[in-house]
């Protein structure tokens, strides 16, 4: 396989791997917690 697009493959997979994980642990939103067992329809059951 020719080398340059060995490379392309590499670092296409690499970003997209990244990307992943910045998405995943980096960029989560916060819980909130609308009061689930008090009684409340959070929503959650």
């Amino acid at each position: 396989m020719n080398t340059l697009l060995q490379n392309i493959l590499v670092f296409t997979a690499l970003a997209f791997a990244v990307w992943f994980l910045v998405r995943k642990f980096l960029l989560k939103k916060a819980k909130t917690n609308k009061g689930c067992g008090t009684g409340d329809d959070c929503g959650c059951h």
